[in-house]
């Protein structure tokens, strides 16, 4: 059986130049592209990804767990979710102005707001527990 190894691009954790030298099996790629691409669930992947009969699940959960397959799909999932953030963007855009109710219009806009750098001010509440004895001496 030919074993096929694919280079991947490993992030830095300073998001600094990434390297490759990183190597994933053809079916660890694969497994990976399935669950960030489809969303299915690990069944699936792991049969798409040409793992065999029941185990597929338990070698896919496995096969996740190799830190170089994990520091992969942590890159995808970043990267897919940065594609589609822009559709959150204008989901919160339209709920701003047109939804019916005005609580959904307030929550929205507060959202987009503290996205934007612009978060309300935290409010504190002092509450005192027990017993306090507070005299005045006005002599």
């Amino acid at each position: 059986m030919l074993r096929r190894k694919i280079r991947t691009v490993k992030a830095s954790k300073s998001d600094g130049p990434a390297s490759t030298d990183e190597v994933l099996t053809a079916k660890q790629k694969l497994l990976v592209d399935t669950l960030v691409a489809k969303g299915c669930s690990m069944q699936e992947a792991g049969l798409l990804a040409g793992y065999k009969g029941n185990s597929a699940r338990i070698t896919a959960y496995k096969t996740l767990r190799i830190p170089k397959v994990a520091s992969y799909y942590q890159l995808e999932l970043r990267r897919s979710l940065n594609l589609s953030s822009h559709l959150a963007l204008r989901q919160l855009r339209s709920l701003c102005s047109g939804a019916k109710s005005e609580y959904v219009q307030l929550e929205a806009s507060k959202d987009l707001l503290d996205r934007a750098g612009h978060k309300a001010p935290e409010q504190h509440q002092h509450l005192l527990a027990g017993d306090f004895k507070i005299e005045i001496d006005l002599s």
